[in-house]
């Protein structure tokens, strides 16, 4: 398994390569497609770390957990129910979520699975999808709640959930990571909020890989955040939130109004 992770250095530099503990060996190229080591070693402490891909799109999924779906007496879809989230949203790991101008409503967090999309793909099977998945990440899949149902004849999915600094994703992506043993941890200031098996998915990152593809193309950096589970809820201004995932590391984030 490698944590691949994009960064920052003090000049301003932009890279990315695999950590390895606490340092990173940089590589040159493109991280899916063709790369090599630079044989370069930097100090994670040296460096920012950046959202550790690009998307051009995040696909965000909605009831796709068994647990929730019954909590919520919903059915479990036929076929996976999503939302798009603007390239522009997304902020990696330390970065703060900035709440919205002139919105004083309920800010809501959601720890995730994200996939990462290595190379592009259209109309392709469950069993080809594999192929094209570079590895996983966390996401914090954070909700301007109270915009959701602000107009009574349309659910505002995209508005409440797109707003710069709304799609936290990181710290680095796992390539070969086994998903299906592991469980996301939502922690808020310390606080455990959520801890929920990765295996209770209604549709596996395979199968939403394929059912997507036959929506739109997939392209190399685009994330697909998986849905969460039981202990979704709001935070404060100046709250902390952590999303941890065994293999990837913790992704953490603290809300922050627009002029702290």
């Amino acid at each position: 398994m490698t944590l691949w992770v994009r960064f920052k250095t003090v000049d301003g530099h932009i890279g990315f390569g695999g950590l390895d503990r606490d340092q990173i060996l940089e590589h040159a190229g493109d991280m899916f497609a063709a790369n090599a080591a630079t044989g370069r070693l930097l100090p994670l402490a040296a460096v920012t770390l950046l959202c550790p891909c690009s998307p051009s799109k995040i696909i965000a999924l909605w009831n796709n957990f068994h647990a929730l779906a019954e909590k919520l007496g919903k059915p479990a879809p036929k076929y996976p129910l999503f939302l798009l989230k603007p390239a522009s949203c997304a902020v990696g790991p330390g970065e703060a979520i900035r709440r919205p101008a002139a919105y004083a409503g309920k800010i809501g967090f959601e720890g995730e699975l994200g996939v990462v999309i290595g190379k592009a793909c259209k109309d392709v099977s469950p069993q080809e999808a594999s192929a094209h998945i570079f590895g996983y990440t966390c996401v914090n899949d954070v909700t301007a709640s109270a915009v959701l149902n602000e107009d009574p004849n349309f659910t505002q999915w995209c508005r409440a959930k797109g707003h710069d600094t709304f799609g936290c994703i990181g710290p680095a992506i796992a390539s070969n990571l086994d998903w299906s043993m592991l469980s996301v941890i939502t922690r808020v200031d310390g606080v455990e909020r959520q801890n929920y098996p990765l295996r209770d998915m209604i549709f596996s990152p395979a199968e939403l890989v394929s059912h997507l593809s036959h929506d739109m193309s997939l392209l190399g950096g685009d994330v697909i955040a998986c849905g969460t589970s039981i202990g979704v809820g709001s935070i404060k201004d100046g709250s902390n939130v952590e999303i941890a995932i065994d293999g990837i590391g913790v992704l953490a984030n603290r809300l922050r109004t627009g002029d702290s």
